[in-house]
């Protein structure tokens, strides 16, 4: 797959399509209001750029149409998978939500409408193939992406600074090291945390010619998982990188940790200070650096991002309604205002170049830092989606859970050892060996 976004977004196009700008306005939904309700995870109830966008909807074109949307739930993408499959056991679904592909594994697919019901092929031909491709299951075409993201590392330049002056971000086994001398020099803190070791082991694994993935299950047992596992381990084990629960971005505001792995959409969370356990405040200055890779292999990341998908109804004025709104926020200026408020990546052709063309219009720095570093990974970097499986969410929880708890265990067992006055070389070695034969049980 590598370099097939790159080569859609950024070889120049001779005709640039408009989507659907004229069939918005021309379609014609009679006098009556249509209300649709939408549970979505951008963001929080009160604080939300969808919220925003969904408002600038409701005055303009939704106004003009007799349609009104209405967010009656925002949270994160685990508690709407929660919601959405008990909603669809009881009847209660609501007219849209947004959700990653996995959902579409635990309710019934012929609740949801299909996209191209209600989207031309020349509509379609200006989004990016890849990121439509993963909407599709079977032959339907059930998950429209709204925004997408990947993966990149993030660093708390000013605290940083004061212990390293190392600029190698390039590479996990540089990080890694860092992160040893990181815990030796702050007295016991963790310098990183990987927000998805699920990403981390899938993607790695990939550049290293393996598969994560085999027979709808994770394989622990090839050399490539091994090469993985082995220096993140040690990192874990020694101590600088954090197995705690949670979000980076909440240690990030206290400084309990100085770096991060995880989503372009994290940039939203990151604060430009930090607040001590004192009470007293920092500011801080963020730097952005591109997904690392591990042993030289070839760079890979993440293609991810949750959907829109909408619940089909009895009503086909309601149908159009979700169709009417899934193509104006999809369009250009929505679609760029939506993403670039979000650290996330537009989702049409004409959008994403114009935006990687145009950078130094992002107007929040940080931000601009965020599609800097994204313009440089798409010139030499493979972008894979995660595999659907039958329980996706199952599994992914399962092995980060297990990951943390074996890893975990395994530091304390280290520090108490080396504390005892033991050999660390020879207690790091014996550990590793252990905890991955541990986490192997655990995944059978």
């Amino acid at each position: 797959m590598k370099k097939t976004i790159t080569t859609i977004l950024f070889i120049a196009v001779a005709v640039t399509l408009t989507l659907s700008g004229c069939n918005i306005r021309n379609l014609s939904l009679g006098d009556k209001t249509t209300t649709l309700s939408i549970w979505h995870v951008y963001g929080s109830q009160t604080e939300s750029p969808m919220n925003d966008i969904i408002d600038e909807f409701n005055q303009s074109v939704g106004k003009d149409k007799g349609i009104v949307v209405e967010v009656t739930s925002v949270s994160d993408s685990a508690a709407i998978d929660e919601a959405v499959v008990n909603a669809a056991d009881s009847g209660n679904l609501p007219d849209i939500f947004t959700a990653y592909p996995r959902i579409v594994n635990k309710i019934d697919k012929d609740m949801l409408l299909n996209w191209n019901d209600y989207f031309s092929e020349k509509e379609l031909s200006g989004y990016v193939e890849d990121f439509l491709s993963e909407g599709y299951f079977d032959d339907k075409f059930l998950m429209f992406p709204i925004a997408k993201s990947t993966e990149l590392f993030f660093l708390n330049k000013t605290l940083f600074e004061r212990f390293s002056d190392n600029t190698d971000f390039s590479d996990f086994n540089n990080i890694f090291a860092l992160c040893d001398k990181y815990y030796d020099y702050s007295d016991g803190k963790a310098m990183l945390q990987i927000n998805d070791y699920y990403h981390f082991f899938f993607t790695q694994i990939h550049a290293l010619g393996g598969n994560f993935i085999e027979n709808n299950k994770i394989n622990t047992d090839s050399k490539e998982f091994e090469a993985a596992f082995t220096p993140l381990a040690k990192a874990a084990i020694y101590g600088g990188l954090s197995t705690d629960g949670g979000y980076a971005s909440d240690k990030w505001k206290t400084a309990e940790l100085i770096s991060s792995v995880g989503s372009t959409a994290g940039i939203m969370y990151m604060r430009d200070y930090v607040t001590y356990e004192n009470g007293d405040d920092e500011n801080i200055e963020t730097k952005v650096y591109t997904y690392p890779t591990l042993n030289g292999t070839n760079p890979t990341a993440i293609q991810r991002g949750t959907g829109i998908f909408g619940v089909k109804s009895d009503d086909e004025k309601k149908n159009k309604a979700i169709a009417l709104f899934v193509k104006w926020l999809t369009e250009k200026e929505h679609n760029l205002h939506l993403a670039t408020e979000m650290g996330y990546l537009p989702v049409t052709k004409e959008a994403f170049d114009e935006l990687m063309s145009n950078l130094d219009t992002v107007e929040n720095p940080k931000y601009r830092l965020v599609y800097e570093a994204v313009s440089k990974m798409y010139d030499n970097y493979s972008f894979i989606a995660l595999p659907l499986l039958d329980n996706s969410a199952d599994v992914q929880k399962n092995f980060e859970q297990s990951v943390k708890t074996v890893l975990s265990e395994a530091h304390k067992t280290y520090i108490k050892r080396i504390d005892g006055g033991e050999d660390k070389e020879a207690v790091m070695n014996e550990l590793l060996t252990v905890s991955l034969s541990s986490l192997k049980k655990q995944m059978r």
